[in-house]
């Protein structure tokens, strides 16, 4: 990663310290949610905020996407992300979701490689 100026890194801390938030607060309300990443070009923020969800297997991200509970995890993320003052307009553009069980098969395990595909 490139080394980031004083503004950027701010911003970056604010970003992480709000979807630390929401990942300790639905750990025990989502069966398999393990845990999240993000990734941004600072320059096109926060247009190009990434979020990644990850859950232990398929079967436990059908579940979850089943019974709705992804649109309240995005309405988490987004409202912990706007009291750092990131506002996204359309956060479904922003959170995606994947498994471990997929990064094992198809990468081996290797999220840095899986996520820099993203």
């Amino acid at each position: 990663m490139a080394k980031l100026s004083k503004t950027t890194k701010k911003l970056d801390n604010n970003v992480i310290k709000a979807l630390t938030i929401v990942c300790e607060g639905v750990k025990p309300e989502l069966v398999g949610f393990e845990w999240l990443t993000h990734s941004a070009n600072y320059a096109n923020f926060p247009a190009s905020l990434l979020v990644t969800c990850v859950f232990d297997n398929q079967a436990s991200l059908t579940a979850m996407l089943d019974s709705q509970q992804d649109i309240e995890l995005k309405k988490q993320i987004q409202q912990q992300l706007m009291k750092v003052g990131v506002l996204l307009k359309d956060v479904r553009r922003h959170v995606c979701f994947d498994t471990d069980e997929a990064c094992l098969l198809e990468h081996g395990g290797d999220w840095n490689q899986r996520l820099s595909l993203l």
